[in-house]
This record gives C-alpha cells, sequence and structure tokens, in this order.
C-alpha cells in the first residue's frame, strides 16, 4: 500500500476500544485548556470581525459560535472558534512545533453539536485528529522554527481536522482517503503574518477546511487519493526532499498526545518566549528593591523571527523576545493584560525595551526540546544577575499539578462566563467523556455566551 493509504486506513480503522483509558485522561486536560482559551480568545478583535461577518451573511445552522451568542453553518463555527482559540497564543503547545488542538477541537465541537453526539465520541475523534496532525508535522523533519517555510497549522491542521471529521461522519479508507486529498489542497499559511490578525485566521481556516473536506468526501467528491506521496502532492510541495515517511505508516504503540505528550502554556504568547520569560524571573528574583535596570541582555538560539526590538503591537510583542524579558522584568508576571496595545506603550516597558539586547547563537539548539535562553540584567550601579531557562514549566515531561492549571483556566473562563457558570463548566469538561448528547447540548448553550 502507499503511504496515503496506509495512513487513512490506520486511521479509519481506529474506535474507542482501541484507546486506553490513560490517552483518555490525557486528553480532558487539552479539552479544558483549549475551551477556555477560547472564550478568553473570542473577547479579541480578530475572532469579534469574523464572528460579526459570519453573521452579516446569514450563516446560520446548527453549531455554536462560542461567546458571540450565535449558531453558525459546522464550517463558519469551526472557522471562527478556532481562531478564538489560537488568537491569544496560549493553546497547548506540540513539539515539533505546532498547534493541533485549535485545528482539530473546533472542528469536532462543531460537527458534534450538528450530528447531535455524545461526549466520548468527540473525544476518540480528537484524538485521531491531533495523532494525524502531530505524525505529519514529524514526517515534514520541520523540527526547529528557523527551518520553516510555512505555518505549521496552516499544513498539518487541515489534514487534522479531516480526520477527525472522518470518524464522526463514520467514513471507510477510501473516502477518508478523498477527505484528505481534498484537505491537502487547502493548506498553506504564511510565516510573515506571524504577529498579525490574521495568523489566528490559519487555525481556524485549518479547522473548517479540514471539516469541509470530509463533509465533501462524505458527499461524494473525489480527490487524489495518493495526496501525500504523489508527484506535486503533499510532500513535495510543503516538505523537505529528505522528509520521512515513516510516522504516517507505523504501527507503534505510543501516541503523540502521551509520548512525547504537550506543554500547557502558561504565558499567552510564542512558545519560545516562554523561556525568555523563565529566565527574566528567575533573574527578576536576585534584583533589589528600586532598582534601576541599566541594560538587559539576551543569549538564545537562532530564531530570526523572534528578535524584534520594537514590536508595533501587542500581537506583534507575543513574538518579541525584548519585550518577553522586559514585561517580566517589570511586572514580574505575564498574563492575557500583558499584551494589549496599551501595555506595550507605557513609558516604562518601552524604557526597558531600548535597553535590551537580544544575541542569537548558531550553536544553541532551535528545537523546542533542546533550546535554553539566558537573561542577564546589568543595573545602574553596575551588579549584574541572570536567569537561564532550558525547560520552562509545564512543558513535555514536566507536568504542573491540576491546581495550577485551573488557575490559568478559571482566568480565561471568568472573563466569558460567571463564576458560578465557569465551575459548572469545568465540572463537565472534567468528565466529558461520560457526557450524553443532553447534557453535550446544553454544555455548548451555556459556552454561546450571549450576543
Amino acid at each position: 500500500m502507499k503511504v496515503t493509504a496506509q495512513f487513512c486506513q490506520r486511521f479509519a480503522d481506529i474506535t474507542a476500544e482501541h484507546l486506553s483509558a490513560e490517552l483518555f485522561a490525557a486528553v480532558r486536560p487539552l479539552i479544558l485548556d483549549g475551551i477556555a482559551v477560547a472564550m478568553a480568545g473570542s473577547r479579541e478583535r480578530a475572532p469579534t470581525i469574523l464572528a460579526q461577518q459570519l453573521q452579516a451573511f446569514g450563516c446560520l445552522g446548527q453549531s455554536t459560535v462560542l461567546n458571540f451568542g450565535f449558531k453558525s453553518s459546522t464550517v463558519g463555527a469551526a472557522f471562527v472558534n478556532g481562531a478564538s482559540m489560537h488568537v491569544l497564543d496560549y493553546e497547548p503547545m506540540w513539539n515539533p512545533p505546532t498547534h493541533a488542538l485549535s485545528t482539530t477541537l473546533p472542528t469536532v465541537l462543531a460537527l458534534g453539536e450538528a450530528l447531535g453526539m455524545a461526549g466520548k465520541e468527540l473525544m476518540v475523534a480528537l484524538i485521531k485528529g491531533i495523532e494525524a496532525h502531530c505524525r505529519l508535522r514529524l514526517a515534514s523533519r520541520h523540527y526547529e522554527p528557523r527551518g520553516l517555510v510555512f505555518h505549521p497549522p496552516g499544513v498539518a491542521g487541515p489534514i487534522g481536522s479531516a480526520v477527525a471529521a472522518g470518524h464522526l461522519l463514520e467514513l471507510n479508507a477510501e473516502q477518508l482517503r478523498n477527505a484528505i486529498g481534498i484537505a491537502a489542497s487547502r493548506t498553506g499559511g504564511l510565516l510573515a503574518n506571524i504577529g498579525t490578525m490574521t495568523k489566528c485566521t490559519h487555525c481556524g481556516k485549518a479547522a473548517s477546511d479540514g471539516l469541509e473536506a470530509a463533509l465533501l468526501a462524505a458527499g461524494g467528491l473525489e480527490a487524489n487519493p495518493d495526496i501525500i506521496e504523489a508527484p506535486n502532492g503533499l510532500a513535495a510541495a510543503l516538505f523537505r526532499e529528505d522528509w520521512d515517511p515513516t510516522p504516517l505508516v507505523t504501527d507503534k504503540a505510543s501516541w503523540q498526545i502521551l509520548d512525547p505528550g504537550y506543554a500547557i502554556k502558561l504565558f499567552p504568547s510564542q512558545y519560545a518566549t516562554h523561556f525568555v520569560i523563565t529566565a527574566a524571573l528567575e533573574a527578576r528574583k536576585d534584583l533589589p528593591p528600586n532598582h534601576t535596570i541599566a541594560a538587559v541582555e539576551i543569549v538564545g538560539p537562532e530564531m530570526p523571527y523572534v528578535d524584534r526590538p520594537q514590536p508595533s503591537s501587542g500581537l506583534d510583542a507575543k513574538f518579541s523576545f525584548q519585550y518577553a524579558a522586559a514585561s517580566a522584568l517589570i511586572d514580574g508576571r505575564v498574563g492575557i493584560d500583558t499584551f494589549t496595545d496599551e501595555r506595550l506603550q507605557e513609558p516604562d516597558i518601552q524604557a526597558v525595551l531600548r535597553k535590551t539586547r537580544l544575541i542569537q547563537s548558531c550553536a544553541i539548539p532551535a528545537s523546542l526540546d533542546r533550546m535554553w535562553v539566558e537573561v542577564k540584567v546589568t543595573e545602574a550601579d553596575g551588579r549584574t544577575v541572570s536567569g537561564k531557562c532550558v525547560r520552562p514549566r509545564a512543558a513535555w515531561g514536566t507536568p504542573i499539578s491540576e491546581n495550577e492549571h485551573l488557575l490559568k483556566v478559571r482566568d480565561c473562563m471568568n472573563r466569558a462566563l460567571s463564576s458560578l457558570e465557569t465551575e459548572r463548566v469545568i465540572g463537565e469538561l472534567q468528565r466529558f467523556e461520560q457526557l450524553d448528547a443532553s447534557e453535550m447540548r446544553a454544555l455548548m448553550q451555556t459556552l454561546a455566551g450571549s450576543a
């Protein structure tokens, strides 16, 4: 069998009986995190524009647009909800770097609601979609951000979304090959839009395009059945010449959700900045009261797109090593409100930004599992303090407690829901696979919020 055929056969054959209790337990925090982040992200300008456009065109349907108080088509809801889940850059991260949740969970929620399905099958679909997404990232061999050509969720996301939707639609292997063939023609995402409102649409479009591809395949639309390995296909167009098909066809026992696992983001910014923030917070502990910062030096790997000494907006600042260090040193914490246009322009931030220098070294590995960052602060009297991060907390192999994760979840949800609603939603999401169809409908009604 060819690569695409093996890939699709493997995923078409997976049912709930093939998944362990450990796997279900590991995906629960993902659902909790993703929905919480999407509820907070829905208040941002970009998703608001998308939702308003969806309403203006009368795209009504059976699927909830989170926190906007209306329902739309499955494809439209997945698009806006994916953008809401990604706009803060706060949803879980994977290695190789990608956003496998915000390209898959919106698909599962939208289609599952339209089909009136219970929580367990949605969870199975989510697990399959994430696994397909992550295996494509491994096959691409694009392990370091400096080696990327396209934004990863725009490449792998439509395929993972199609696999997830294919499960809910009960597509067989041949139908799934068509779904992936259709989805592959929707791939892309230009890295030049990182730091703009458009970036969040990469994940929204990946979710909606993959969902639409599965729906079209279910209706009989055909595509190249060998789209991954075909001449001028997915691998030839978007991967290196030395791409590795092994992750797509291997029958390995472990799942990416478990091995190497995912990283829960504790800061709402590009993941490499978490190294800078952690190092800066460590250095700040040794600064005396009433200190004056004379200079800040950051040493990290070669990542050209995070060298942003004067970011133009709060979104742009999410990708600035310089801003990450300055905000952590000044405020002693980094949260959603750190990355507003207003905070960026305040005099204290601007003063430290002008004193901050970034040194990028090609000798430092640039992959998320091997990189490190050091921050050195020089005070006005010449004394120096420093901090170093080799792995942020909540990264692969360094889990945080449930209570600490719930602090993040509550902070996000409380921006959209009452505290009573937040606690009720948390309780329901913590038993997601036990929710029947009526309980899922009630949950989505709460998450709809008000117009």
